[in-house]
């Protein structure tokens, strides 16, 4: 009795994967909408730095050849005296026009390049949370906005990365928990077994069971953390086909019903459906999905008088399907955290390994790789309902 060597290769493969785990992202979004108001308010000036210099291109030998001419009238009709006069008037006149076009430089290019120079510093030396104050619209104005676009992004992928670490740590810790246990408790029972010191047959069975369930239990918590880790990184095949929910629904529900009442468990099925909708689906994905739900049901239901309702019906454009228990449901404060990796509702861990920890995260992964919802209602000690949502296919619709 031992792991299968395939299971071992997909523990390598989980491994791995640890140091490059994947995380929702969120974006701040004042910040980028202020951002982009400011870029396109700098894109209908980003011409002034052109305007500029054509200006001047052409503008320079003009006034020096008005000026010559100006030159000449005065020397030719006013004298000497008067040309001198008119000649300082004109240098003044050249004098202010300079301070105020240098004035208007410093102001709207040299100061928000020192700026910008040093917002770049601060970069450089892992400050993302610095941001260049720039109102100016015209180019320069524009590579701000971009650099503080840009510092945004780098502040978020700073956060994600960090997220990213804290998530890779959680998740070893918990493989190696969930792991280490059931192989402390083989190790215990052979020892025991090869010591000798178990010499009634019952009692040697009975330790072989137990052997037995870890096993299982392993083999099943590899499976889910391959199964997982190939979603995180987006590289599970699915097989999507245009189904018709209700054909699937009413087959899978007849096996189910065939398998549980074996276990003295109720299983009702309501179709509430009008019509034959179809849902572009993974046949073997979402019995997945919908499975890890009826499980974690069966698992965590009462020993005797278990009973589980699935109700398929129509939400506008989407098709429903709830599945309801009669367990001891879930408290309100603990409803935000049951999809996510490893969350136990009983935060001491059960012994009997009944569950791995990953189902519920898992079916959430698969329903949004259909582009699907799941959600979830319960009320404590009055049972778990929950909802996968599909959205449904259109006739004239491409197939993906």
């Amino acid at each position: 009795m031992c792991v299968p060597e395939g299971n071992l290769k997909k523990l390598g493969v989980i491994v791995m994967h640890c140091s490059n785990i994947q995380e929702k992202k969120q974006a701040d979004a004042e910040c980028c909408d202020s951002l982009k108001k400011f870029h396109d308010h700098v894109h209908r000036h980003h011409r002034e730095f052109l305007q500029y210099h054509r200006w001047f291109r052409y503008a320079r030998p003009a006034v020096l050849l008005f000026n010559l001419i100006i030159l000449y009238l005065l020397f030719s009709w006013a004298g000497m005296k008067a040309a001198g006069v008119c000649f300082a008037i004109l240098i003044v006149i050249k004098e202010i026009v300079q301070f105020i076009f240098l004035l208007r430089l410093e102001q709207r290019i040299i100061v928000p390049i020192e700026e910008l120079r040093q917002g770049v510093d601060k970069i450089a030396r892992g400050n993302y949370e610095v941001r260049v104050e720039c109102q100016i619209p015209n180019d320069l104005g524009l590579l701000i906005a971009s650099f503080n676009e840009m510092a945004s992004k780098l502040q978020q992928g700073e956060r994600m990365k960090a997220e990213y670490e804290e998530n890779r740590k959680n998740l070893i810790a918990n493989i190696s928990h969930d792991l280490k246990t059931p192989i402390t408790s083989i190790q215990g029972y052979i020892e025991a077994l090869l010591d000798d010191s178990v010499r009634t047959p019952d009692k040697r069975e009975k330790y072989l069971k137990i052997i037995h369930h870890n096993v299982d239990y392993l083999n099943r918590l590899i499976d889910d953390l391959f199964l997982f880790s190939k979603l995180d990184m987006q590289k599970l095949d699915f097989h999507f086909e245009r189904v018709c929910i209700r054909k699937y629904m009413t087959d899978l529900m007849e096996e189910y019903q065939l398998e549980l009442v074996d276990r003295q468990i109720q299983c009702g099925f309501n179709d509430e459906l009008l019509d034959d909708p179809y849902v572009y689906l993974d046949a073997k994905r979402l019995y997945q999905a919908i499975n890890n739900i009826v499980r974690n049901a069966v698992g965590h239901g009462p020993d005797q008088g278990l009973s589980l309702r699935v109700k398929l019906y129509r939400q506008v454009a989407w098709i429903a399907i709830d599945i309801e228990d009669n367990g001891p449901g879930i408290s309100e404060d603990k409803l935000p955290y049951i999809f996510d990796r490893f969350y136990r509702v009983d935060t001491e861990r059960a012994k009997d390994y009944k569950g791995t920890g990953l189902g519920l995260a898992i079916t959430k992964e698969l329903v949004e790789a259909h582009g699907g919802e799941v959600a979830v209602t319960s009320r404590k000690n009055e049972g778990t309902c929950f909802t996968i949502m599909l959205p449904e296919s259109i006739e004239s619709e491409d197939v993906r």
